[in-house]
């Protein structure tokens, strides 16, 4: 049964595509069947994995507006462990297509149930805004992980997005959890940056993940080659990080596959 893990900050520019690409790949590399949803009508979780996006006939949009079944429009990745439901700029005017239906708010729920068994992990992609398909994506998601960036105006608007989960929470999806808050773009040479992780560790404590994301040239070079940095160079320091980042997850929802030593040593 898939965890489905929406990735939401209404503030553009904190990281929040590269963190679903990326921990999406990590968790597929671990060997966790995943699904990245890109709910962003801008699509950069699409193009990031190499799709173009002129190829692609079918996606989100189509799911949300067209009834279209999810299975018809999933992709694989080159992570064999990794598929992918593809975004197009046609999102746009789903919000208003959908203005009018019944439990309008539920449709991206109703879209990823039935996959659920198919996958471990489920990560949603959501767009920079607090509109009708990010509210979507917090129905549908069992929890949530907000990037923020370690920067002077970290703090700004999340207040706005914790009161829209609190909202989602009390209305519409109870069981709504927050994974985390991720630093991310986090630079150790700059005093603002250890100030900024400690303010925030300081007001939100256990939910701050233990993991911070540097900034990493291969990280940002990484989707003009379509690819995850952990394709792209495994041994930079962000294929590293979101790699510690699926473990971190993993570990905290109990989900920590044994190696084969471990296996071996618990059969005795």
């Amino acid at each position: 049964m898939a965890k489905i893990i929406g990735i939401a900050n209404q503030k553009g520019g904190v990281g929040k595509t590269t963190t679903a690409i990326n921990l999406a790949a990590s968790l597929g590399v671990l060997e966790f069947k995943t699904l990245l949803v890109d709910a962003d009508p801008q699509a950069n979780s699409t193009t990031g994995l190499g799709f173009d996006l002129h190829n692609i006939s079918q996606g989100l949009y189509d799911c949300m507006v067209n009834t279209t079944s999810a299975k018809d429009v999933v992709l694989k990745s080159d992570i064999s462990f990794l598929d992918v439901i593809p975004s197009h700029i046609d999102l746009v005017g789903a919000e208003i297509e959908m203005i009018n239906y019944p439990n309008r708010e539920s449709v991206l729920k109703n879209i990823l149930d039935p996959l659920r068994d198919e996958y471990d992990f489920i990560v949603v992609d959501c767009s920079p805004s607090l509109g009708l398909i990010t509210v979507n994506a917090l129905t549908a998601a069992d929890s949530v992980i907000v990037p923020v960036q370690a920067e002077f105006f970290a703090l700004e608007g999340l207040g706005k997005l914790l009161n829209t989960i609190k909202i989602v929470q009390n209305r519409l999806n109870p069981e709504l959890k927050i994974e985390g808050l991720l630093m991310t773009m986090y630079d150790g040479r700059l005093r603002l940056c250890n100030q900024v992780v400690n303010e925030v560790r300081k007001h939100f404590e256990d939910l701050v993940f233990s993991t911070i994301i540097h900034r990493n040239t291969k990280l940002s070079e990484a989707p003009s080659f379509g690819k995850p940095a952990i394709l792209y160079d495994a041994d930079s320091k962000g294929a590293i990080n979101y790699l510690n980042l699926a473990k971190e997850i993993l570990q905290k929802n109990n989900m920590t596959k044994l190696s084969q030593e471990e296996k071996v040593l618990e059969k005795r």
